[in-house]
């Protein structure tokens, strides 16, 4: 199971409006999924679920669930869970442990849809709220967003192949950007950092129906099944249970955006990689939003976005640069306030980081730095 050795803490202020999402407000999560069971199903998908929940009950941060069906719709089911905040789930949801846990389930389930939010308010009589203060923690206030879904994919390949690789995910024509009345593509960018392969999104709408659009396309199944061979996990996109796993364990979740007030169309899109050490990639991400959220409000600032995407011991962070990486400061673009902060960061890396203690910043952005394969925005995006 994937545990955090430091454990992720509450805000002590309240959070910028700049910041239209992130998990580290220390809130209360409330997890929704929902189920739709095959039919005749029903009674194996109860005794897995009663199975699961044993096991869950035991994971660090979980409050409580409930599983509910349909009264119109028997094969229609929805569990809800309860967390003590955002951090503690996603490290058990994007953990090994999860993958094997939910196997059970897969047998009798047509399809699922998993939706997570902050509690941000809540009702109850005086007793209950007397027993509860101080106990938990609501989201102090609503999220201002801009309507865009951050996501991300990553996975390796075999070492030796980045090359063959990069001209094929650089080489292939861009899917239709309309999925729906509601949902669009709004932008792509695809990176590699050594043989590490990072896929960020944007969407208006539904992601997930974005992500099933996407999927579907010939050009990109086409680019999928190109680079399977060069892949250092086996995939098989013809097995719905072998691309779910694959896909699921590519997941990159976004933890934290921030916009500062400045607006540049020409700004340029970098994105950089800190591998984190074992333990330590959700303390790792959280620092960097930190500091990204004072950025925010500096103008001296040459990020005028910045995404912080985490899973495990990957953390990844895409910025919108003004005037391009190469002119900015070092000390500024690697979402440092100041110099005299870097050893902090040095000590979660699980990399050499003997430039940034050495304070050689220039450097450790190289060795930081992704390489851009390629960045496509869909028209009126």
């Amino acid at each position: 199971m994937t545990t955090t050795s430091a454990r992720v803490s509450p805000p002590t202020r309240q959070a910028s409006q700049r910041v239209s999402q992130s998990v580290f407000d220390g809130s209360r999560l409330r997890v929704v999924l929902l189920v739709d069971v095959y039919d005749g199903a029903q009674q194996q998908f109860l005794e897995a679920y009663e199975q699961l929940c044993n096991q869950v009950a035991s994971v660090p941060g979980h409050v409580s669930d409930q599983l509910c069906q349909s009264i119109e719709n028997p094969s229609q089911w929805l569990i809800t869970s309860e967390w003590e905040s955002a951090p503690p789930f996603l490290a058990w949801v994007n953990s090994e442990e999860h993958v094997r846990m939910v196997e059970p389930l897969h047998s009798c389930v047509r399809d699922t849809r998993s939706l997570r939010f902050h509690v941000v308010r809540e009702t109850g009589g005086p007793a209950a709220d007397a027993r509860e203060a101080g106990k938990r923690r609501l989201q102090t206030s609503p999220r201002i967003g801009d309507g865009v879904i951050r996501h991300a994919l990553t996975f390796t390949v075999k070492p030796g192949s980045e090359e063959a690789v990069a001209k094929i995910l650089a080489d292939y024509a861009s899917p239709e950007p309309r999925v729906d009345d509601t949902t669009r593509l709004c932008r792509t960018s695809l990176f590699m950092h050594g043989n590490r392969v990072v896929r960020a999104i944007e969407v208006r709408g539904d992601l997930l129906a974005a992500l099933r659009h996407v999927s579907r396309q010939p050009e990109v199944r086409a680019v999928e099944e190109a680079i399977n061979p060069y892949l250092e996990q086996d995939r098989d996109l013809n097995d719905p249970e072998s691309a779910r796993v694959f896909f699921t364990r590519a997941a990159l979740p976004a933890v934290h955006h921030v916009t500062a007030d400045q607006q540049d169309p020409e700004a340029e899109r970098h994105a950089l990689y800190y591998p984190a050490r074992p333990g330590l990639g959700l303390r790792l991400a959280e620092l960097l939003a930190q500091r990204d959220e004072v950025a925010a409000d500096d103008p001296r600032s040459p990020v005028l976005r910045s995404t912080i995407f985490q899973r495990d011991d990957v953390v990844v962070r895409l910025i919108d640069v003004r005037g391009g990486l190469d002119a900015a400061d070092p000390v500024l673009a690697l979402g440092l306030p100041e110099a005299g902060r870097a050893a902090e960061l040095a000590e979660l890396l699980d990399t050499d980081a003997s430039a940034l203690r050495d304070g050689d910043f220039s450097r450790f952005l190289e060795l930081t730095r992704m390489e851009l394969v390629t960045d496509r925005r869909s028209p009126d995006a």
